[in-house]
């Protein structure tokens, strides 16, 4: 903070992509509220791998009605 003005977090972002693969405890997203934990990804507001994986994407309608993106990890074998 510089002159007691506190600044937003400029690291809010998408730290992969579709198709990636993955390290357990690697965070995959930051700040970013229309993306959900989906199978083997945990978190609330940093998504983060739970085991290594592939990435992959789904989009679910909430009991709300609005749409989210689930990211998810298929394991290797």
């Amino acid at each position: 903070m510089a002159g007691g003005k506190s600044t937003p977090k400029k690291d809010k972002a998408m730290k992969i992509s579709g198709g990636e693969i993955v390290k357990t405890g690697q965070i995959l997203v930051r700040g970013i509220e229309s993306y959900k934990a989906g199978i083997n990804v945990k978190g609330l507001g940093t998504l983060y791998a739970a085991c290594t994986g592939k990435i992959f994407f789904t989009k679910k309608k909430t009991s709300k009605g609005s749409v989210k993106t689930f990211i998810n990890i298929s394991p290797l074998q």
